[in-house]
């Protein structure tokens, strides 16, 4: 019975394996002959032998539910497997496998925030589901253009105290922390400390919902999720005619996970269409014209840096600025972009999107 059911396990993931129909031949990728079908299965199972029960049901119900589960780590000795003549990382074959089947040893991956392994040096987590792509993007914040001496930490952020609340720049109504103070007692009296950022959800100039505070270092934002808990947007949303907002709330599906880590912002998209993005961290100085980068499903990006915190404060100068200013704010669109490659010029044009409100030193 133990090896019946082990059997029907390995068995499904062997289903649900992606096939690789890219053109060309890359011996970096999963094979598509037959022999070299035949190679990777073996690899695969034997693989998977040294799995116990309990993870391949994970590893099952990860890869069938596409993510929606969120599921325990899949542990695999840290060491290459034998692949042909090559040697490939257990990860790197699970998610050619399972999620990606072009991606290469080379393809830069990251660990999403859920994944528990990242101190383990023996083992590594082969869930597909919690690793991401990681796309990288030119900012004019990279070549040193601040002192490194007035770098803020996250472990300063951590201490600082929740303050007044003003009036977003972006749209003029939503209520944003004002001022941080470093100096003095920053205890607040709160076992889970100030929040890190404040989300508020738009269904185009309109603001659906109350604001949500974020405490946690990772945060989910979906349409609908099997299970988990975040920010339903489902929930805020109210009845309306319009036909974009109501196309486009189908689109969200699993949304994005939203993380604080040591050096900054993450963004990780969870669904199945993209989503667009624009931060300060982004912007050129001296331009009037926001840079909106497009953000592909499974893949993560850094969406702000607590390095740049020193010099975006001096973007409020007026010589670099037109109207209102927040470095703090970050402003996410699900499934349409806008700006001067799309035919929306506004974010308040787009169907579904979210304002992120940062705490930090203003």
């Amino acid at each position: 019975m133990f090896r019946s059911k082990r059997s029907a396990l390995v068995k499904r993931l062997w289903k649900n394996r992606l096939h690789n129909e890219t053109s060309g031949e890359n011996e970096t990728c999963l094979p598509t002959s037959p022999d070299g079908d035949t190679e990777t299965k073996c690899v695969a199972q034997s693989m998977l032998k040294r799995l116990k029960e309990k993870q391949l049901e994970m590893l099952c119900e990860s890869i069938e539910t596409k993510g929606g589960e969120t599921t325990g780590c899949v542990l695999l000795p840290n060491s290459d497997l034998r692949l042909g003549k090559r040697s490939v990382a257990p990860h790197i074959l699970c998610c050619q496998l399972w999620r990606w089947s072009d991606i290469t040893p080379n393809t830069e991956l990251k660990r999403l925030p859920h994944c528990e392994s990242a101190d383990d040096p023996a083992y590594l987590c082969c869930n597909p589901y919690h690793w991401s792509i990681q796309q990288k993007t030119d900012t004019p914040y990279t070549n040193g253009n601040w002192s490194k001496s007035s770098r803020l930490k996250i472990t300063e952020i951590d201490q600082i105290e929740e303050s007044v609340m003003g009036v977003s720049t972006e749209t003029g109504n939503t209520p944003t922390p004002r001022r941080l103070d470093f100096s003095g007692d920053t205890t607040n009296g709160s076992s889970r400390g100030p929040h890190w950022c404040t989300v508020a959800y738009w269904e185009l100039r309109q603001r659906v919902g109350r604001l949500f505070t974020v405490f946690d270092s990772s945060m989910n934002i979906f349409q609908s999720l099997p299970h988990g808990g975040g920010l339903s947007l489902e929930v805020l949303q109210q009845g309306t005619q319009l036909d974009a907002v109501l196309r486009t709330r189908e689109k969200i599906g699993f949304g994005l996970v939203l993380s604080r880590e040591d050096t900054g912002v993450w963004l990780y998209n969870r669904s199945v269409f993209p989503v667009f993005v624009n931060s300060s961290w982004f912007d050129t100085p001296n331009s009037r014209t926001p840079v909106v980068i497009k953000l592909l499903p499974g893949r993560s990006i850094k969406i702000f840096d607590y390095d740049c915190v020193e010099f975006l404060k001096g973007m409020k100068d007026a010589r670099f600025v037109d109207g209102p200013y927040d470095p703090r704010s970050i402003r996410i669109s699900f499934a349409k972009g806008w700006g001067p490659t799309y035919h929306r010029q506004f974010v308040t044009s787009c169907p579904c999107w979210l304002e992120v409100l940062l705490n930090i030193d203003r």
